[in-house]
């Protein structure tokens, strides 16, 4: 089974102070976009069948990665995914396919660290695809839940492509996608470490300014234009991010200044982007960028068709 995992962006990201839990209440507007990482899924046909469900253990999943950077352990989010999907179904008897070994493959093309979401995106596709390969049948709400346990972003990816999330993430809405359908990226380089960014973030206090404010008109942003749209978006990580990375921030600021146009950060950084309502206006923008600043950037499809095994079986 091949799948294909998109990026996401986060087109406006309110970010409130920690907790008493240890974890920052989020509220996001989140789109899928045209850059995808490439999943391989095989089930080992020529191995002896166990009798049950029972004898299907974790470590019979072998996950490999054509980036050796990646790590192919639990620390792996669509490793992740696929053992606590085993853990949710128990040693209920299935269909003995299940107790066969199980090969993932990870084609990586969403950088790591650009706050596009790759890793998040790969355990969803993960969830999704073994739940048809394996016959489970499991409805949303119970893969919701998994997908809740695994990661913050992943609960989005099952409800893409463009949504509103709240909480840790977990409670997701579907919203309209933006009538600004196409986005260029800057993939700066500059691998932003979340952890360190939030850490930042609770040293200037950042998350006490403004969080408790009205939700906004997702519906009328929605109908905007590229240029209205991108003015009423922001970023409450982008601060904390470009105190740790100042050459991000001179990015942003140098890319405003060439392009005439907002720029933001998408995520805890580092991958900036903004939006247009024409191809061709994305595809210029990011030629632009690449011979201008000699940086790699690409034009892509907000919220996506995405056409793989899923979606043809």
């Amino acid at each position: 089974m091949r799948l294909l995992a998109p990026a996401k962006v986060n087109l406006h990201l309110r970010v409130g102070a920690r907790d008493s839990s240890g974890y920052h209440p989020l509220l996001t507007w989140m789109c899928t976009v045209g850059l995808f990482d490439t999943l391989t899924i095989r089930q080992d046909e020529g191995a002896e069948a166990a009798p049950s469900f029972a004898r299907f253990t974790a470590d019979a999943i072998a996950l490999t990665c054509d980036e050796t950077s990646i790590p192919c352990d639990d620390t792996n989010l669509a490793c992740r995914a696929a053992r606590a999907l085993i853990e949710v179904i128990g040693s209920a008897p299935l269909s003995p396919r299940l107790s066969r070994g199980l090969s993932i493959h990870l084609q990586k093309h969403i950088p790591v660290g650009g706050g596009l979401g790759g890793g998040s995106s790969d355990a969803a596709r993960t969830l999704v695809g073994l739940n048809r390969l394996w016959n489970l049948d499991l409805p949303a709400e119970q893969l919701h839940a998994v997908a809740a346990q695994v990661g913050s972003d992943v609960p989005f990816f099952l409800h893409g492509p463009s949504a509103v999330c709240r909480g840790r993430g977990e409670v997701v809405e579907p919203a309209r996608v933006p009538r600004a359908r196409w986005a260029m990226l800057v993939l700066s380089g500059f691998p932003v470490p979340t952890r360190d960014v939030y850490a930042r973030f609770d040293e200037l206090r950042l998350g006490d300014v403004g969080f408790g404010e009205a939700q906004p008109p997702w519906q009328e942003w929605a109908d905007l234009s590229a240029g209205p749209l991108l003015s009423r978006l922001r970023n409450d990580l982008e601060p904390a991010a470009f105190a740790l990375v100042p050459q991000l921030g001179r990015l942003r600021d140098a890319l405003e200044l060439s392009l005439a146009r907002v720029i933001r950060m998408t995520g805890s950084g580092g991958t900036l982007f903004t939006l247009f309502d024409e191809r061709r206006e994305a595809e210029v923008a990011a030629q632009f960028v690449r011979t201008r600043h000699m940086l790699e950037a690409v034009a892509v499809e907000l919220a996506p068709k995405v056409v793989d095994d899923l979606v043809a079986s």
